[in-house]
């Protein structure tokens, strides 16, 4: 059967900074009461101009650097982002423009913090499909612009980043053991709208908005809805919580991480933590996590790795593969 394989993974952060302590410095709160309640220690704010597409151009180029591939080599861009540089057109046309491509296709996913689950999935779709041979997968975000900064339950919370995978289709044994992506599975609920959203857009108010959110609810969704997809993974593929190699989930807090790990039986060890390093980048925090395990050497070539995302809407979703 015709699967797809990550061939190379990159990221960028954008060069500012932001510690508990400065925001501590600004509005009512505290290193203390963010790290206990969050796991977040800081996170990154792009500079002024610096838009989305920017983000995610960089983080392309690292990632088809590490996949030893030109920029021509893509033939699709799916792009995964809350926060596009304009309501049209699609912020992943500017990442192929950028780039220097001129064919193929690039359009953007909005799932929120599940993002760039979604847009794997819809990659590896048209790949397996055998419309298009590569891909550049994206998660790219700048909340810090979508945010409230005398908010102190929301603009501790967030951060701005970019993450991208090269994707390729090949020809698989069709089992468990191929390499590539060996499952998907994808969910959502518009019923939860308030719970977590940005209060603005084009057709509704005709401004930007800012994002609002009840903490507690979007917690006592999370656990759940997390395990719900993941045991669906292990269902389709025979594997399961003792016999995959990496657990890389959406770094929005690590209560919510520890908590999923321990519900669902995954080792702490096997779990990839960066959350603390910069915050909650929605779309871009599992391509950023997935990169930083891959070059520190944990993440190597042929283990399995579970990917899982829940996001405003509510969204949320899995994906297993074998790197």
């Amino acid at each position: 059967m015709r699967r797809s394989r990550i061939l190379g993974v990159g990221s960028y952060l954008p060069e500012r900074r932001v510690t508990n302590a400065e925001l501590a410095a600004r509005i009512e709160t505290s290193d203390e009461w963010i790290t206990q309640r969050t796991g977040i220690k800081a996170r990154h704010v792009a500079a002024e101009g610096e838009t989305t597409s920017m983000l995610a151009t960089k983080a392309a180029e690292r990632a088809l650097a590490h996949a030893g591939l030109n920029a021509a080599d893509i033939d699709l861009i799916v792009l995964a982002t809350a926060t596009p540089d304009y309501t049209f057109p699609a912020a992943a046309t500017q990442v192929q423009a950028n780039l220097g491509i001129t064919h193929g296709v690039a359009f953007d996913v909005a799932a929120v913090c599940s993002g760039f689950v979604f847009a794997l999935t819809t990659a590896d779709k048209f790949l397996t499909g055998g419309s298009h041979k590569r891909a550049l997968v994206i998660g790219a975000e700048t909340f810090s612009r979508i945010l409230d900064w005398n908010d102190r339950t929301t603009c501790v919370l967030f951060g701005d980043g970019a993450g991208a995978v090269v994707l390729e289709a090949y020809d698989a044994e069709g089992t468990p053991q191929d390499q590539g992506i060996l499952t998907t599975h994808l969910r959502s609920d518009g019923r939860h709208r308030e719970k977590l959203y940005v209060d603005g857009g084009p057709s509704s108010t005709q401004t930007v908005g800012h994002l609002k959110m009840e903490g507690k609810e979007v917690f006592k969704h999370a656990v759940g809805m997390i395990t719900d997809v993941v045991v669906d993974a292990f269902a389709a593929t025979g594997y399961s919580a003792e016999t995959i190699d990496w657990f890389v989930p959406h770094q929005a807090n690590r209560r919510i991480i520890t908590a999923s790990a321990d519900k669902l039986g995954i080792d702490l060890q096997k779990v990839v933590l960066t959350v603390q390093d910069h915050g909650n980048t929605s779309a871009a925090s599992i391509p950023l996590a997935l990169d930083t395990a891959v070059k520190d050497g944990r993440i190597q070539k042929g283990q399995v790795v579970l990917i899982e995302a829940m996001g405003g809407g509510f969204t949320w979703g899995s994906a297993l593969f074998r790197l």
